[in-house]
């Protein structure tokens, strides 16, 4: 089994299975999906992410326990990873890491689009001169405002404008992306490349998983 944490605080079983349910779907791997307590708007900002570390942590602990075989961080910035990978003896996969490395494997110039104010580091230290522009959403401040149909509709615009400023490659930086299924929009609209950090995170993670259960 693979244990994926969600960075953000539901009581909707739809929603909180949704990025262990696509892997699944895309990649035949079995997933559980658990969130970390008490932060319903996830991780936005410096102070959220410092608070989600240890419930991050103590989450993949317990999910060990449990017998997972490996953990996804179900987040683009890749919170707390170095902290759990030093608690668990596990694999332990990022959504921030795996969808930078599916980019440079394209060698494209790059737009990336997220929820914070700037890139997360991760995906700004592994993406270097590739990332042409990172643009947020008008609007858009923390993962549920992408639930709304204006989220949406700023998304739209803000992937428009990576493509006018010379992006051949869009990133998501924030797994809420995923949430809303919105790679296919893009793909459909833009005919750009769209790499979905959950679609990255379950690549990976599917890839190592089957190596470990044969």
């Amino acid at each position: 089994m693979i244990g994926l944490i969600r960075v953000f605080t539901t009581q909707d079983t739809d929603i909180l299975e949704q990025h262990g349910r696509k892997i699944t779907e895309l990649y035949g791997v079995p997933v559980i999906s658990r969130c970390i307590p008490d932060q319903p708007r996830g991780i936005y900002d410096d102070e959220t992410e410092r608070a989600a570390e240890p419930k991050i942590v103590e989450l993949g602990k317990n999910f060990e326990k449990d017998g997972c075989h490996l953990l996804v961080i179900s987040c683009a910035a890749d919170p707390a990873i170095e902290q759990l990978r030093k608690h668990v003896s596990i694999p332990v996969i990022g959504a921030g890491s795996s969808a930078s490395f599916m980019a440079l494997s394209m060698g494209q110039p790059v737009g990336v689009m997220g929820i914070t104010e700037s890139a997360p580091l991760i995906v700004e230290r592994l993406l270097g001169d590739l990332m042409v522009r990172y643009l947020r959403p008008e609007g858009v401040t923390n993962t549920t405002d992408l639930l709304t149909a204006s989220g949406r509709e700023k998304a739209l615009e803000t992937a428009r404008h990576l493509v006018e400023q010379g992006a051949k490659v869009i990133v998501f930086a924030c797994t809420g992306f995923s949430t809303i299924s919105f790679a296919d929009v893009i793909r459909k609209e833009l005919q750009v490349p769209v790499i979905d950090a959950v679609e990255a995170e379950g690549l990976f993670a599917s890839t190592f998983y089957n190596q470990m259960v044969i």
